[in-house]
Order: structure tokens, then C-alpha cells, then sequence
């Protein structure tokens, strides 16, 4: 009853396939391949038109490398206060862009607020030398507590972030299961919504390691061939990753693989809806489910397999916890069953 992460799921079997594919003969380096070529031409049809590709190994570097191409000299990345890139990056993003700082932004259940936002961009004089400037704002796509947002969200931010000359990145750790649940196409989710900078993630929804770094428009990505080198994400094998996305695009796997992972959400969600001692905090929206239950209930689902997330509590949800409880996550992915989440939904009766 694997439900702490999906990183903790393995590789698809397509996915470990055209590695073992691929892995034999030799092959230019460092991205010159014909397998890498070729993918760069496929996310172009992906995104319905001309983008910049680059390929990197961790969501953290994607994230960190995309903010390094439009940093500024004092320089703020507006984000949601509970973002990844602010709790959990370890400082990357400051650290890959040689100190920006990240300005945090209030909104519900893990979305910027667009008024929020206006109001942190508006405090940014550009004449006052002091306070720094503006250099991005990101969304995380889904967000840090499950939720999506829609692409009619996504435009409304991105037209607050373009009225300052700014561009809008998307933190896509689980792009997939959001653009899924939307029911949406790639290009409609970035930049038909006003997204300029896309991390695409692929390690959460079956592959073994293997992110993107995709610009929509070529020529913000003028500097991320230099930039990803010093930052030590240019794998010599670059093949290696771009065989990892090749069979993930092919067929439509990374959809079929998102579909099964928000199933499994649903159909835990479904059980735990009747379930006398668990609730459901918010609904679920993408692949993560965050559930209140007492604590010592907890211990014992641990102490009988099941494993998951102690969750931070949103600033929202702090007074609709009661004594003795907590709040979890649950997540599922390509590799969850219906086995594993009805052996769950057992033991909470």
C-alpha cells in the first residue's frame, strides 16, 4: 500500500524497455544524437508549434535552470506561499540564479490569488533601486496540495504577469495528471494560456528520470545551453533521457499512465467518502488525495503497510482540524492497483 509518492513507483515497463533498446551501439554526445533530434522535433508537434527543448535529470534543476534564463539583478520569482519551489527546493532556485529570492503569495488551497498577485507586483517600483525588481511568477501545475488549476486560471495569472513585462513559468511536476483531469490538450494548458516557460515532468508518471525544460518562445532559451552546463545538467548520454521520453510520448502512454494513477485517486477517494473515521480535506482534483484522520489511526495503517505523508497544514484548513487529528497525503500513480487502495480502504473500515 505504496501511497507516499509517486517517485517511489519504479519505471513503466515501455519506459525500461527503450532504455534496454538503446543502450547498445554508439552514438554522438551530449544532445547530437539522432534519438535527441528527433524528440526535439516531436515536442513540436506536442506543443503545436516551435519550442526550446532541453533536457535535464531532476525537477529541482528544471525548475532552477528555468528561472536562471529570465533572472534579473535583484531579482524576484512571485510564487504561492506554499509552492515547491519554496518549501521544498532547498534553496536551488537562489542558488542556481545566483541569489534571487522568491516572493511568496497568499491564495486558497495551493492557487495564486490573481488580486494577491497584482498587489505583490504593484509593490515593486521600478525607479527604487532598493526593493529589487521582478523577474517571473510561477505556477505549480498540480499544485503543491493536489489542486489544478484551470486554463481560464492559468490566463488570468498569465495576463497580471505579461502587464508587468514578466514571464510566466510552469512548474510541471505532474503536468500530466493536471492536463488530464482538465481534459485539455498541452498547447491549451501553456502557452494558448499565456505560459512562457514550461518544467515538464516525467519521473512522477513512469519514467526513470527524465525532465524538460521546454521555452515557447526559442529566443528566451538563447543562454540555457551554458547555463545547464555549469549547472552540471548536460548529460554526456543524453539519449538515455530522450529514450526515456520517446516511448513515454509514444502512443499516448503518458496519458494513459496519468489516467490510471487519477483513477486510483478517485477510486480511494470514493471509499474513504464512506469511511466513518477518515475524511477528505479538499476534493481531489489531480493524483493526490490529502485526507484528515486521527493520529493514531495513522500509527496503525503504518504499522500494517500502508505508507504515506504527515502534511503541512494550509494556512486555510488550520481551524477545520480537530484535536487529535492530522492531515495526510495520499498519492497514486501508473504502478498504483485496485488491489493496494481496496486493502487500504479495508483497514479504515
Amino acid at each position: 500500500m505504496f501511497f507516499a509518492s509517486d517517485n517511489w513507483a519504479g519505471a513503466a515497463d515501455e519506459i525500461a524497455a527503450s532504455l534496454q533498446r538503446h543502450s547498445g551501439g554508439f552514438s554522438p554526445a551530449y544532445g547530437a544524437s539522432d534519438l535527441d533530434q528527433q524528440l526535439e522535433q516531436r515536442f513540436n508537434e506536442l506543443f503545436e508549434r516551435e519550442v526550446a527543448v532541453f533536457f535535464v535529470g531532476t525537477g529541482t534543476a528544471a525548475n532552477s535552470l528555468a528561472l536562471s534564463a529570465v533572472n534579473r539583478p535583484g531579482g524576484f520569482v512571485l510564487c504561492h506561499r506554499e509552492a515547491h519551489l519554496i518549501e521544498d527546493e532547498c534553496g536551488a532556485p537562489e542558488f542556481f540564479t545566483s541569489g534571487a529570492r522568491l516572493a511568496p503569495i497568499d491564495g486558497s488551497f495551493g492557487k495564486i490569488d490573481p488580486n494577491a498577485l497584482r498587489r505583490g507586483l504593484q509593490r515593486f517600483d521600478p525607479e527604487f533601486v532598493h526593493h529589487g525588481q521582478p523577474m517571473a511568477v510561477s505556477v505549480t501545475q498540480a499544485t503543491e496540495v493536489g489542486t489544478v488549476y484551470t486554463n481560464d486560471e492559468i490566463a488570468v495569472i498569465a495576463e497580471h504577469t505579461h502587464a508587468f513585462g514578466l514571464p510566466l513559468h510552469m512548474d510541471g511536476a505532474r503536468f500530466a495528471n493536471a492536463m488530464v483531469r482538465l481534459g485539455s490538450t498541452p498547447a491549451e494548458m501553456t502557452w494558448k494560456s499565456g505560459v512562457d516557460v514550461l518544467s515538464f515532468g516525467a519521473t512522477k508518471n513512469g519514467c526513470w528520470c527524465a525532465e524538460a525544460l521546454v521555452f515557447f518562445d526559442p529566443a528566451r532559451a538563447k543562454q540555457l545551453p551554458f547555463i545547464r552546463k555549469r549547472a552540471a545538467q548536460l548529460f554526456s548520454k543524453t539519449r538515455f533521457i530522450a529514450a526515456q521520453f520517446h516511448a513515454y510520448l509514444d502512443d499516448d502512454l503518458w496519458i494513459r499512465l496519468a489516467t490510471h494513477a487519477n483513477a486510483m485517486a478517485d477510486r480511494l477517494a470514493a471509499g474513504i467518502a464512506a469511511a466513518n473515521n477518515v475524511s477528505i480535506g479538499w476534493p481531489c482534483q489531480s493524483n493526490e488525495l490529502f485526507v484528515t484522520m486521527p493520529k493514531e489511526l495513522a500509527g496503525r495503517l503504518k504499522e500494517q503497510g500502508a505508507r504515506f505523508y504527515p502534511w503541512p497544514v494550509p494556512e486555510e484548513f488550520e481551524s477545520k482540524l480537530a484535536e487529535g487529528q492530522g492531515l495526510y497525503r495520499l498519492v497514486t500513480s501508473f504502478a498504483t492497483t485496485e488491489e493496494q487502495v481496496d486493502q487500504f480502504l479495508a483497514l479504515i473500515g
